[in-house]
């Protein structure tokens, strides 16, 4: 019998294949095998792409197979907190390292970086290349704005940004602001279908097809910075979780190999996640 946490992994994975990106080919669940892992970790790795590149060539050279369950970052750690996945892999430094403080992992370790930016109407009514600007405007005006809301890390960065910018965002949201519930691909869509703001990480939004009439409005602002990290779920509160594979995939993924396979994928000639694990204090 498939245990638990393996059938997770599937029923994530088929739940994922209805609104993946136009690019990206459904995965096939692995069956039960000893030498295999589960790692939960966020849309934004899905949905960019980055697992379809980097997992076959950890698996050529290891033979370990990666089941991924695809969620928010705040879904995933909790994920990590029952003992359902072997790794987290995430983007929300603060509670990765609550994580760890907590004793439901081992230790954080950096892997990659790549940025926010604020996608918009080309028409850009916000008119600001200020993020926190931007999205006081949002607010005046009253213009659409598609927010994850299912505490990933892309949707604490947003409420971040709102607090930066003075404004109470539950108290102060009106109809102007959807609050989907839902992951980054997911919300591209709706801010596609709706010519709303929303904030996005880049590689997402590299990959992203169905853009409509949006576009960046705000990029570059030093707040933007989003970082990923990685950790091992302790083996000492879940005995079930497989240390020796979980660590292969971790040490290969902030060796100088998997630091190339990240720096490698690429799309349309854009690099997408930018490897930082060998700097202190990332």
């Amino acid at each position: 019998m498939p245990s638990r946490r393996v059938l997770i992994a599937w029923v994530a994975t088929l739940a994922l294949a209805a609104p993946a990106l136009a690019q990206d080919k459904p995965r096939e669940p692995s069956p039960s095998s000893d030498k295999s892992i589960v790692v939960a970790s966020t849309t934004s790795t899905q949905d960019s792409g980055l697992f379809g590149h980097i997992l076959p060539i950890f698996k050529a050279k290891t033979g370990i197979d990666v089941k991924v369950i695809a969620q928010g970052t705040g879904q995933a750690l909790d994920t990590g907190r029952r003992g359902d996945a072997d790794v987290v892999f995430v983007h929300a430094k603060p509670a990765e390292q609550q994580f760890v403080a907590e004793g439901a992992g081992v230790k954080r370790n950096a892997v990659m970086y790549n940025d926010f930016v604020l996608i918009g109407p080309k028409s850009d009514p916000a008119g600001s290349k200020d993020i926190v600007a931007a999205l006081k405007a949002i607010k005046a005006k009253g213009v659409p704005f598609v927010s994850r809301g299912d505490r990933s890390g892309t949707h604490q960065a947003e409420l971040a940004l709102w607090k930066q910018a003075g404004i109470d965002i539950a108290a102060d949201k009106g109809p102007w602001y959807r609050d989907i519930g839902q992951g980054m691909g997911a919300a591209l869509n709706a801010a596609s279908a709706m010519n709303a703001y929303l904030l996005s990480d880049r590689g997402t939004w590299i990959a992203f097809k169905n853009r409509g009439d949006l576009g960046i409005a705000v990029e570059g602002d030093n707040k933007l910075f989003n970082q990923y990290g990685v950790i091992l779920v302790n083996p000492q509160k879940h005995p079930h979780v497989k240390q020796a594979l979980g660590q292969a995939f971790i040490d290969w993924l902030i060796s100088p190999d998997g630091q190339k396979a990240i720096a490698d994928y690429k799309i349309d000639g854009q690099q997408l996640f930018f490897p930082n694990a060998t700097v202190p204090g990332a």
